[in-house]
């Protein structure tokens, strides 16, 4: 038998999706932002979320 391809298995997979509608304006700053700061969509998400919570304690 051959050993089997692809990804190794992860202990916390990401198979939840999450779906938001934004203007046509607000996705270009975004993606702009992204693309000029070097961030993916979601390091800005986790950013996001984690200042968010340092101001509500």
């Amino acid at each position: 038998m051959s050993p089997r391809t692809g990804r190794p298995k992860t202990d916390n997979p990401m198979n939840d999706r999450l779906y938001i509608r934004v203007t046509k304006e607000e996705k270009e700053e975004i993606t702009r932002f992204s693309k000029e700061h070097g961030y993916t969509l979601l390091e800005l998400i986790r950013i996001g979320i984690e200042k968010v919570k340092g101001i509500k304690k």
